[in-house]
């Protein structure tokens, strides 16, 4: 047969298999790419298609020691400061809540500013985030817990064994209070917000720790 004859089979064949693209792997992580794919869904990158999770309103990491402030807004214009009830809490007041550990325990100092002057109001640290439902923020944080909820009794429910931040607001509807104990906030679970209450803080058998409505809400958690 003429040497010809012989080379035309062989070249159509690498032409065929040239349109048919490289060969695809039988192993590895390129064997089970679908066709389309990019090497960069395959070798774990976050789809562009994948949509992030938005952060829940008014959540936040704990704070067991430093710094948060806000400006109270009805909800949802402020998901960190929430004010509930503006004729006590006038939107665009301010406060600033330290934590700070010391050789002896804990500090505690409120700052507000902005609020109704010469009016009194209670403030208590609470045990979880603001919402724009007030009962939302839980009970009172306490160091040794209450077995009874809600707990009005003395023996738990007083500034020794929570953080009570009662004050007045001066003429200028600001005021500075501190609360010293001689214990530290739980490093995992430690108070989630603080709470404005429109009264200060009762302390009869039955009664204690109750201040009245929860005007304003502050979540604790780093800025």
């Amino acid at each position: 047969m003429h040497p010809r004859a012989l080379l035309l089979p062989l070249l159509l064949t690498a032409t065929l298999t040239g349109c048919a693209g490289p060969a695809r792997p039988t192993t590895g992580p390129a064997a089970s790419r679908p066709p389309g794919s990019t090497p960069w869904l395959v070798s774990g990158a976050p789809s562009p298609q994948r949509p992030s999770s938005a952060p829940t309103p008014g959540a936040a990491a704990p704070l067991a020691e430093g710094t948060v402030s806000g400006t109270f807004l009805p909800f949802p214009q402020s998901a960190r400061a929430v004010t509930y009830d503006p004729q006590v809490v006038p939107p665009g007041a301010t406060a600033l809540v330290d934590i700070a550990r010391t050789a002896r325990g804990t500090t505690v100092r409120l700052t507000a500013r902005g609020l109704v002057p010469r009016r009194a109001y209670g403030a208590h640290l609470h045990t979880r985030p603001c919402t724009s439902i007030p009962d939302d923020a839980g009970p009172h944080y306490q160091h040794s817990a209450d077995p009874r909820k809600p707990s009005v009794d003395p023996a738990y429910a007083n500034p020794r064994n929570e953080v009570w931040l009662d004050f007045t607001a001066d003429a200028a509807g600001a005021a500075t209070v501190t609360a010293r104990l001689d214990w530290t906030f739980d490093e995992v679970e430690p108070p989630r917000s603080l709470i404005v209450h429109a009264e200060h803080t009762r302390t009869a058998a039955g009664k204690a720790g109750m201040a009245g409505p929860r005007v304003a809400c502050l979540t604790l958690g780093p800025r």
